[in-house]
């Protein structure tokens, strides 16, 4: 299911997540640019589980700039369909969050959520040489957020691979089924692919997740809607 609206009306406008979204987008028609050469900006620029495990315990072995790729990494994506779906769900859920707990808070919250993705699939897969690199991680960590402040809200979502049906689900029964598919999917990955499996970070999505749905009680919200009510589509 692709989630395309919620009946919770946000009362701010979405300053930090439309800012987001413009950066992913620019970056990533930076890479469609770069073409051929887009492979070096992914090893340079996203996490690489080993170059990263190696940094933090031989500082001097690499460059500074891989202590920045948990940051870096949430910037860049490998097409047009893993952009597309991650800033699906960022528009679709992203604004209610930020105006729950404020603009400034918002933007570190995600931050935090997308470092804590990185750390999950790096304790997973330390050893990894394929570069890790996405949105989901920070994004998993918006829906973990939205499920504890409108666990009641309605989503509007098109159904695969019928898009002409629309179905509206129960915020906390979407995404609590979309974060089983996660830690489902990413313990069937141990002991063959062990961190990612089919090119998906599971572990980053269960990690960045589960920092979203615990973070957001740190960030004290202005305000908290109990998400029942049904706003016009």
């Amino acid at each position: 299911m692709i989630p395309i609206g919620d009946s919770i009306r946000a009362r701010t406008f979405p300053y930090v997540t439309i800012a987001i979204i413009i950066a992913n987008f620019l970056v990533f028609f930076y890479e469609v640019a770069l073409a051929s050469n887009i492979y070096r900006l992914f090893f340079d620029w996203a996490v690489v589980p080993a170059d990263l495990t190696d940094y933090l315990g031989n500082p001097g072995g690499h460059p500074l700039r891989v202590l920045f790729t948990p940051i870096t990494a949430m910037f860049l994506h490998g097409g047009w369909l893993h952009i597309l779906g991650n800033m699906i769900f960022l528009w679709v859920f992203g604004d209610n969050v930020e105006d729950a707990v404020g603009h400034f808070r918002y933007l570190a919250f995600y931050l935090l959520c997308g470092i804590a993705a990185t750390a999950a699939q790096v304790w997973i897969d330390p050893n990894s040489q394929v570069p890790t690199l996405g949105a989901s991680g920070a994004i998993a960590g918006v829906l973990g957020a939205y499920l504890v402040l409108y666990p009641r809200a309605t989503i509007a979502a098109l159904i695969m691979p019928f898009f002409f049906w629309t179905a509206y689900v129960p915020a906390f029964l979407l995404i609590g089924f979309w974060f089983f598919l996660q830690l489902f999917n990413g313990v069937a990955s141990i002991g063959y692919a062990v961190g990612a499996s089919e090119g998906v970070a599971w572990w980053a999505h269960v990690g960045g997740f589960s920092a979203g749905f615990l973070l957001l009680w740190f960030f004290r919200p202005r305000r908290r809607s109990a998400g029942s009510g049904r706003a016009p589509w």
